[in-house]
């Protein structure tokens, strides 16, 4: 008897030691990325929810347990090849600087890891924890503009419909009782990412039919939306009707939170109305004959399962461990001691003369910073211009080319307004330049910015193109030396004077420029 009960139970507790060391694995190999997504928690209050996904998802689990138990486990090994490539996108990543990829290839190899080794009927009965974890990962950010935008909209249309006057430029707009800012804080962002997360549990546990879930996550999205775009206007009103005196301090926070806690509770209260009680008669929903032989207890005296399942656990944890190993070769392969230099001929039309403007880009903190202010030689005061590029080379956390933190003016002061931005298409001699321009203005000056990046001995302005040949730059060696570069000038009222003094600066200048950031390069 005693000695059954024991070859019972070793081969169980070697099952059990190799999945918690497959679960453990992604944790410890992947450290750095799991601390960047714990640090957002804990900086953010948008992303704070971060912390109760993990009990949430093995509370999940834990509600399956009774239909876990009659599902025998059996490596998938397709999945392997899924990891594989979870890893690989992870290393592209890494040497492009996407954070947010690498935060979601790494939650991704949870789940992955988890269908490799105990295989596609286990996943399929734990299917919405293995998804829910990936609600963990911080994303949203690259809402934050276009939120920002259809609520100033929103925002100005309604006070123009209520009639009152609105002098709009940007996100910026003054009224009778005084001046308002559409600002980060003002996206909904926080909204719109608390009600997917309670949405997206609420609808699992609530409907059994996938077309109410997907109609319920369809509100979920929507509704904090609208909702952000009417606390917006009816902040505005508060203050404009209590002559600046109210919704303009905490206040007007705690506003918020609590007209979205109504929000969020009405939501609820009308999706209660459609709800449909789980079915407890069977444990899967499945009836053929093959189906329930799959779905019979599994053995836990079962030293060839056990074996299986501990090969597929080591096979899975290698497939996760190589990347990291050779993203840091890549790392110090690419990796240039010497410092970047940059300097322009004192030769053309523009000459170097006074600055004009005060005016800086809040970026990250480059290797280089260079720049120069130009008059042309006809000496007026319209034909003023500069130029400003920001060098990186060996880049790190506190110090990147592309990031979601980049931010053309400081977000923390309104010394410098955004009043407009488009994407252009210019003509600079016989060339074409693609250019990212904003007007700024201050209380003493009105800017046109030009920015785009030089990138792999090219200039682009789409971000994700840059990324990837910041990949690609790292994977074939040649370093990551790249540059965030500005051209600005000053106008009165209309933005085309500043457009022209920039297309003769850098008819002057692009050539030069362009061939000193390339002097850089490694050869």
């Amino acid at each position: 008897m005693i000695l059954t009960e024991s070859r019972t139970q070793a081969p169980n507790l070697a099952r059990t030691l190799s999945l918690l060391a497959l679960l453990l694995a992604p944790f410890l190999i992947y450290l750095e990325t799991a601390r960047s997504v714990v640090e957002i928690w804990d900086s953010s209050e948008t992303f704070a929810h971060g912390y109760v996904i993990l009990p949430i998802t093995l509370w999940l689990v834990w509600r399956k347990r009774a239909a876990l138990a009659q599902v025998r486990p059996q490596p998938f090994w397709p999945a392997m090849v899924l990891l594989l490539a979870c890893g690989f996108g992870w290393l592209l990543a890494q040497l492009g600087d996407v954070q947010v990829v690498r935060q979601y290839t790494f939650a991704a190899m949870i789940p992955l890891s988890v269908v490799a080794v105990l295989g596609l009927n286990v996943a399929r009965t734990i299917a919405f924890p293995l998804f829910y974890i990936l609600l963990a990962v911080p994303f949203g950010d690259v809402f934050i503009d276009p939120l920002i935008d259809h609520t100033a909209d929103f925002t100005i249309a309604a006070l123009q419909w209520t009639g009152i006057p609105v002098l709009r430029e940007g996100n910026n707009f003054t009224i009778p009782s005084g001046s308002w800012s559409v600002v980060e804080a003002c996206s909904g962002l926080r909204y719109l990412i608390a009600s997917i997360t309670l949405g997206a549990l609420y609808a699992h546990l609530s409907y059994r039919s996938w077309r109410r879930q997907a109609l319920f996550m369809v509100v979920a999205v929507l509704v904090p939306i609208v909702a952000n775009w009417l606390r917006a206007y009816m902040i505005v009103m508060i203050g404009h009707l209590s002559g600046m005196e109210l919704a303009v301090g905490v206040d007007h926070l705690i506003y918020g939170w609590l007209f979205f806690g109504l929000v969020m509770f009405l939501m609820f209260w009308i999706g209660s109305f459609w709800r449909e009680d789980e079915d407890r008669s069977a444990p899967m929903a499945s009836g053929t004959d093959a189906q329930a032989g799959q779905l019979a207890q599994s053995d836990p005296a079962d030293p060839a399962l056990t074996r299986r399942i501990m090969i597929a656990s080591a096979v899975a944890i290698l497939c996760m461990a190589i990347w990291p190993f050779y993203e840091s070769w890549l790392q110090r392969a690419n990796h240039n001691p010497q410092a970047a230099q940059l300097s322009l001929p004192a030769s053309g039309a523009w000459q170097p003369a006074q600055a004009f403007s005060d005016w800086r880009p809040a970026f990250s903190a480059p290797q280089l910073q260079w720049g120069e202010a130009y008059r042309h030689e006809a000496g007026q005061t319209s034909d003023q211009a500069a130029l400003l590029v920001l060098y990186y080379r060996n880049q790190q956390q506190d110090s990147r080319l592309i990031t979601s933190t980049n931010r053309i003016t400081a977000s923390e002061n309104f010394t410098w307004l955004v009043t407009g931005s488009a994407g252009r298409s210019e003509t600079v001699g016989d060339r074409t330049l693609g250019v990212r321009e904003y007007r700024l203005r201050n209380q003493n000056q009105r800017l046109l910015v030009w920015h785009w990046y030089w990138i792999d001995q090219r200039f682009i302005t789409n971000d994700y193109l840059g990324k990837l040949l910041q990949a690609k730059e790292k994977l074939l060696l040649q370093g990551d030396d790249s540059a965030n570069v500005f051209a600005y000038a000053p106008f009165d009222e209309d933005p085309e004077s500043a457009r022209q003094a920039l297309r003769s600066l850098l008819a002057d200048k692009l050539g030069p420029l362009e061939a000193g950031l390339n002097g850089n390069l490694r050869r």
